[in-house]
């Protein structure tokens, strides 16, 4: 897909300019982070508890080893390449020189692209972006750049730890694709159909369905053909409301069927789940709620937000700028990213992360989870549901990594 750009061309070129001069942080002061990501429209609700996390993150960064505080600044992109630009252009203007992102690959694509294009042509007032969200492997492969940082995994590295369980589950014999149509859902189809054949080939594909993102109002058409198909199993990439909108007309349809998903824990569909479906539900992810190690921060942002902390990749970024500085003994964009490079540093749940030098793509375990109710040893309620998600099988960092075709080019 390509994206054309107002960013570098009249007027905007001009406005850039003002971006003159930066006054790098040095211990004590400051450093911002301009948050773009869909603060209004059907993704609204993610966006603000995305939001709310990176806010809560700053927040419990407060002291650390760089001698820096972070203040968020949110921008509304509507979801959309375009707006996305614009926050971008505004940021910049602003004098922000870091940027967060993740609710759609559309709009990463524009960002990486932008921001890889300013630097070039603006040293020493050069932009880092951390992608905390979107999946598509080629931010990492054929479009990978210098100043782009990915802190979730890829759609490939998912699928791979999720046809590593499926393919031991003998229940499972006929497979619907639902997804939404973008590089996401295009890529959740094609390699669960890759990855599967290789593994499990006995396992037939009874329907590939891709539907406009954000549109669709009503799914039972869509569940209707699940239904008739005669699938066991479903499996969607599909996130916020089309998720949401999904688990419900299953709900309503009587769809006897499980369900493999990516973000089934994002803001709106638990609550969801929580009338329940035909069959399991489960997530392929590098977390879960009810995960050691994070019960204490999850605790702490209920009872700040009323609302569940599930993006986790919140805290690996800001542990990861935290210590690049601290390596840098700088703030300086280009200074941070170079001592980015290959960093290992400890994340979430305590345990050790790495920043692939070659490709800037976070190397982490992937968790198979299902939708439970709490017990005594997962006594955390997602939505207030009185359900969470529970680990039944965990991949391996160097199971669930994929090989990348990137050809860094470095400043």
């Amino acid at each position: 897909m390509k994206f054309t750009y107002r960013l570098f061309g009249l007027p905007i070129a001009a406005s850039l300019a003002l971006a003159s001069g930066l006054a790098f942080a040095q211990a004590g002061q400051t450093v911002k982070i301009a948050f773009i990501d869909p603060l209004s429209g059907p993704f609204a609700n993610v966006g603000q508890n995305q939001l709310k996390s990176w806010q809560f993150m700053a927040e419990h960064f407060a002291k650390n080893a760089a001698g820096v505080t972070f203040k968020i600044v949110p921008f509304d992109n509507k979801a959309s390449p375009q707006e996305s630009l614009n926050a971008l252009t505004a940021a910049i203007d602003q004098g922000i020189h870091y940027v967060v992102q993740g609710n759609g690959s559309g709009a990463a694509a524009a960002i990486e692209d932008a921001v890889t294009k300013y630097n070039a042509r603006n040293p020493g007032k050069e932009v880092v972006y951390l992608n905390y969200a979107a999946v598509d492997p080629d931010l990492t492969n054929s479009r990978c750049s210098f100043w782009h940082f990915r802190l979730d995994a890829d759609t490939s590295m998912k699928m791979e730890a999720l046809t590593s369980f499926m393919k031991d589950q003998p229940e499972i014999k006929k497979v619907y694709i639902i997804g939404q149509n973008y590089s996401h859902g295009q890529q959740v189809s094609r390699y669960f159909k890759e990855d599967i054949k290789r593994k499990r080939p006995d396992i037939q594909i009874v329907g590939d369905d891709l539907h406009p993102i954000g549109q669709v109002k009503d799914f039972a058409p869509y569940v209707a053909k699940i239904k008739a198909s005669g699938a066991d199993s479903v499996v969607t990439g599909n996130w916020g409301q089309d998720l949401t909108l999904l688990i419900k007309a299953a709900h309503d349809a009587g769809l006897n069927a499980s369900f493999y998903t990516y973000y089934a824990g994002v803001s709106g569909t638990p609550t969801a789940l929580a009338s329940g479906v035909g069959g399991k539900v489960r997530m392929v992810a590098y977390g879960y709620t009810s995960m050691p190690g994070v019960a204490k921060l999850e605790g702490e942002f209920k009872k700040q937000f009323n609302d569940d902390w599930y993006t986790y990749a919140t805290y690996n970024g800001i542990a990861m700028l935290v210590d690049g500085m601290a390596k840098a003994k700088s703030t300086e964009p280009l200074k941070v990213a170079q001592a980015m490079e290959g960093l290992q540093f400890k994340g979430f749940s305590g345990g050790e992360f790495e920043m692939r030098k070659s490709d800037h793509q976070l190397q982490m375990p992937l968790y198979i989870a299902e939708w439970r109710k709490a017990d005594a040893a997962h006594p955390y309620s997602v939505e207030n549901t009185g359900y969470n998600f529970q680990m039944v099988k965990e991949i391996p960092a160097y199971v669930a990594s994929t090989p990348t075709s990137c050809q860094m080019k470095r400043p």
